[in-house]
């Protein structure tokens, strides 16, 4: 076991697809078992309010690579990260850290409808700046992952994992932490991310998990409607998904007992969240791309380094995609680079480092929606208040209003009541600032 760590801290991510974060038994599921996520949300720093502003894959995992909105980045399904945008590989690369990506990339811009994103192969020079990438595009099938990349400073060849996905990608993540701890590795800090395509559709996992859950018993949320072929449909596919979220739980905990077993579980920050959320039925609407809650809420939690050096609770604090770059930078000492919009907030957990105020808001936004079925079909701008509050518009019209402390579930829409005009003014403007902020160009409804 190494006896010498380095100075920095290491972190992980590891994050999946479509997680909401009402799937999860310390946020009250009754229906799922996740005890692992749930320690590493109790001891650590856990967010219960934090959101993925863009509930669409490849926007989504734009920002969470470049801390940039959507509208600056990555704006829409299957496009490509902007020529010459680097990503968080490159300040942690400049402050002496190793840095590698396992899993799912989806920023290459590879159109499914001309073949299988698995298939695609992504240059070097396409790959982020990390030093290890071992991924694939796009993957719809659990049981067939194929991956590429480079390890070790050799180009690897195109080949399928033998198992699960989210089973082989964390047994690669864990050789990867093997690696960095040997004597021949220098005891350099290492940022590492693991990004698994579950409990992405289709809804499948190996088949202990899958044998825990009846279709038939699962409790649905209270704005699932009682229309037959919606319960039916999200019973059937939740079954699936909360098996999916058991297993990822289960890696998990293979990872942290993989960082003890190394002896760096007190040097390792462990940033666990999702790319956005999924509707499995609440509204009668399924998968993502909507501003509703079980859309656009995400698992938030920073666990790891239990010493009296680091704050732990749970809050409401505002998380945004953007968010999560600068706040890991900052969790090892390393500062925000200019080109990045969003905030750190290591602060929050990490008493050593400054703690940025509470935003007030956050900025919610679908730049081009996909036209898929089952999504939000044309283009919104949103925000989401710390007081309980959100606001929604369409292009040129108001779409929701909704008082998220007396009504967690949607099921009152204000937006064109006109008892509820002085609230909507209010959240029309901060709307119209954060567009303006944030150099976004929306065609807001008249106030």
């Amino acid at each position: 076991m190494p006896t010498n760590v380095p100075a920095r801290p290491n972190v992980i991510w590891v994050f999946g697809d479509q997680h909401r974060a009402q799937a999860l038994s310390h946020m009250g599921d009754p229906n799922v078992n996740t005890p692992e996520i749930d320690r590493l949300s109790n001891d650590g720093f856990c967010s219960t309010a934090a959101v993925m502003g863009s509930p669409l894959c490849c926007p989504a995992r734009g920002s969470i690579l470049t801390g940039r909105y959507p509208h600056a980045c990555v704006r829409g399904h299957e496009e490509r990260l902007p020529e010459g945008q680097v990503t968080i590989a490159a300040p942690f690369k400049e402050a002496g850290y190793h840095t590698a990506l396992f899993g799912k990339w989806h920023l290459d811009g590879f159109k499914e409808r001309t073949g299988r994103g698995a298939f695609h192969i992504i240059p070097p020079e396409r790959r982020g700046g990390f030093d290890d990438w071992v991924a694939f595009e796009n993957n719809n099938s659990q049981w067939d992952c194929w991956v590429h990349g480079h390890r070790n400073g050799k180009e690897l060849p195109h080949y399928r994992l033998p198992g699960y996905e989210t089973d082989e990608l964390t047994s690669m993540l864990i050789d990867h932490i093997q690696q960095r701890t040997t004597p021949e590795s220098n005891k350099q800090p290492f940022f590492a991310i693991l990004s698994v395509q579950p409990p992405h559709d289709p809804y499948v996992a190996p088949a202990q998990y899958m044998a825990r859950h009846n279709p038939a018993t699962l409790q649905m949320r209270p704005n699932v409607p009682n229309i037959k072929s919606s319960i039916e449909t999200a019973r059937r596919e939740l079954a699936g998904y909360y098996a999916m979220i058991e297993n990822l739980d289960d890696n998990l905990g293979r990872i942290r007992t993989a960082l003890a077993d190394a002896g760096i579980a007190d040097n390792t920050h462990i940033v666990f969240f999702s790319d956005h959320g999924d509707m499995h039925g609440s509204h009668g609407q399924f998968r993502k791309t909507s501003p509703w809650e079980e859309s656009i809420r995400v698992p938030f939690a920073i666990g790891g380094l239990q010493t009296y050096e680091h704050f732990r609770g749970r809050t409401n604090l505002l998380v945004n995609h953007v968010d999560i770059a600068p706040t890991t930078l900052g969790l090892c000492g390393v500062e925000k680079p200019s080109w990045m919009q969003g905030t750190d907030y290591s602060g929050w957990r990490v008493k050593s480092r400054p703690k940025a105020a509470a935003p007030d808001s956050a900025y919610l936004q679908l730049v081009q929606p996909t036209r898929h079925h089952d999504s939000t079909d044309r283009p919104w701008r949103g925000v989401v208040t710390a007081d309980g509050w959100k606001y929604v518009c369409v292009e040129k019209s108001p779409y929701m209003l909704f008082n998220l402390t007396d009504d967690p579930y949607e099921q009152a829409n204000h937006v064109f009541n006109s008892r509820y005009d002085t609230q909507k003014k209010k959240l029309h403007e901060r709307l119209a600032q954060w567009i303006a902020d944030t150099g976004d160009k929306f065609e807001l409804p008249a106030p």
